[in-house]
């Protein structure tokens, strides 16, 4: 790396200085100004010094969703450090990979809420240093910081949606492009943010909804665990304007009993992302929210990809509440086959992005990074198309898709998921492929019932039948209070699998075989 007099950190800070002593940061119990945001990191930062932190330095990270995550972040990348995020969810099995992919030179973490996992961490490195936020590590005053510092990176986790959970390499020029972005944003006269976010510094979504909001000028309110009844509580009385959730987050949401009571008003965009939301149930959301309702789409790998708001139930375009709108600001989105071969509109193929804002590739994992970018683009292992007008419509995981042998042609979860999900004693479903003798794969669904139905699992393998065809009808229909969800509020469709693979059955109506 060639070391520089200065990071983005110091464009960001000089920032945050003209957005004058308004609020900026709010979270475990506190309110912080931009001025004491601007303070506090600097502070961090001479405390890090104070310890022998120094500039190049590979920091891994454990911290929760708290106000100490933008700003640690901010600190650390004022030194020209190699941030490494795990989340504090990681399953014991997975800590001596991370450790083995990491190689961190300090870990920091905080007092009280990690220090389990943190000390397991501790353990797999002998020899490197343990500052502990609340501890050790407190803003200090008074420390020199060094003049030059190498290029900051950050290595983040992804959700583990498609198997271990991987440490994604974004450098500088990722920040920088969050700073344009903030300043386009500016720039275009929206209104200041006041966004409720539950996504964590060690997601790639985290990072950059917490600093663009920043960034902007507003708000950033964070909580540390999802509880629909606080973010309605929260959005009520915080007048939030902005938030992100995932669909089963929505779902929550939209049969709460407190929802009905909730001034939500003040919305301006209520992004819906990181996986598939039901059309049925993105009509209810349309009818109690507005046309706030933003879908987005993207990836730890490539954040922003595509976005669809103002959501409407448009009766001349239905099928765009399947969709995941156009692509976002410089993405450019291909579908291609299995060749690499770009297809026609209306054809499934596999996504493939171009955007300034992807990753630089897997830390430690050269094989998998060749793989999954190629000449510049991202392969995203989703399958879609695009239609005539450019709206891009996802239909699965590569991973996911349910080959039948008895039809030898592919078919996709999603649809399923949809049809089931629109049946009114349907509060959520979820679809895997499993195996079986004759046509190789079937379709198999978990579904949660909304309170008081009644349906039955023969009910809904008919209702697949008629929506789409007899092919596309679940093997199988088991009934769940609620379905698994991974670190990133998803359902974790690995875990359901583990579900099947462990001998739990149904006969096809839903009753246990």
């Amino acid at each position: 790396m060639t070391d520089r007099p200065t990071s983005y950190v110091h464009q960001a800070l000089d920032l945050l200085a003209t957005f004058g002593t308004r609020e900026a940061l709010v979270g475990d119990g506190r309110r912080l100004t931009y001025p004491e945001v601007a303070d506090e990191v600097r502070g961090l930062a001479g405390a890090l010094t104070a310890h022998g932190v120094r500039p190049g330095s590979a920091v891994l990270v454990l911290l929760g969703n708290t106000v100490q995550g933008p700003l640690l972040q901010l600190a650390l990348h004022l030194l020209g450090c190699r941030t490494m995020w795990v989340a504090p969810v990681t399953s014991p099995r997975e800590v001596d990979e991370f450790v083995r992919l990491a190689r961190p030179d300090v870990l920091v973490h905080h007092a009280d809420a990690t220090d389990g996992l943190g000390a397991r961490i501790a353990a797999a490195l002998p020899g490197v240093p343990v500052l502990r936020l609340g501890a050790e590590l407190t803003p200090v005053t008074g420390v020199a910081l060094p003049d030059r510092v190498p290029e900051p990176e950050s290595f983040l986790q992804t959700s583990g949606t498609t198997g271990t959970p991987k440490l994604v390499h974004h450098r500088e020029s990722f920040y920088r492009q969050v700073l344009a972005l903030a300043a386009g944003f500016r720039a275009a006269g929206f209104p200041l943010l006041r966004h409720l976010s539950h996504s964590p510094m060690w997601l790639a979504s985290g990072q950059i909804t917490s600093l663009f909001n920043l960034f902007t000028g507003g708000v950033l309110f964070l909580r540390q665990q999802w509880d629909p009844e606080a973010f309605i509580r929260t959005v009520h009385a915080e007048r939030i304007t902005s938030t992100f959730v995932t669909p089963p987050m929505l779902y929550e949401v939209l049969d709460h009993p407190a929802l009905p009571g909730a001034d939500f008003s003040a919305m301006f965009m209520f992004n819906v992302g990181a996986g598939p939301a039901a059309p049925a149930r993105l009509r209810q959301a349309i009818a109690r929210f507005g046309p706030c309702l933003r879908i987005v789409y993207g990836l730890s790998e490539a954040v922003v990809i595509s976005a669809l708001p103002g959501l409407t139930d448009d009766p001349a375009h239905p099928q765009r509440l399947r969709s995941c709108g156009k692509p976002y600001g410089d993405v450019t989105v291909e579908i291609r086959d299995d060749a690499g071969r770009a297809l026609p509109p209306g054809v499934d193929g596999e996504v493939w992005v171009r955007t300034n804002l992807s990753f630089h590739g897997y830390h430690g994992q050269p094989e998998l990074t060749a793989e999954t970018l190629v000449d510049g683009w991202v392969r995203t292992r989703d399958i879609g198309y695009l239609d005539a007008d450019g709206y891009l419509y996802l239909v699965d995981r590569s991973q996911d898709r349910i080959l039948t042998r008895q039809r030898s042609w592919p078919i996709y979860s999603r649809p399923i998921e949809d049809v089931l999900a629109g049946h009114p004693g349907v509060r959520a479903a979820a679809v895997i492929g499993v195996p079986d003798p004759v046509a190789g794969e079937l379709p198999y669904a978990y579904v949660v019932r909304t309170p008081g139905a009644t349906v039955t699992g023969g009910e809904l393998i008919d209702l697949v039948t008629t929506e789409l065809s007899e092919t596309w009808a679940p093997g199988g229909v088991e009934f769940v209070d609620a379905l698994p969800l991974n670190r990133s509020a998803k359902v974790d469709k690995r875990a359901l699998r583990d579900r099947y693979a462990s001998g739990h059955r149904t006969d096809p109506v839903g009753e246990p075989a």
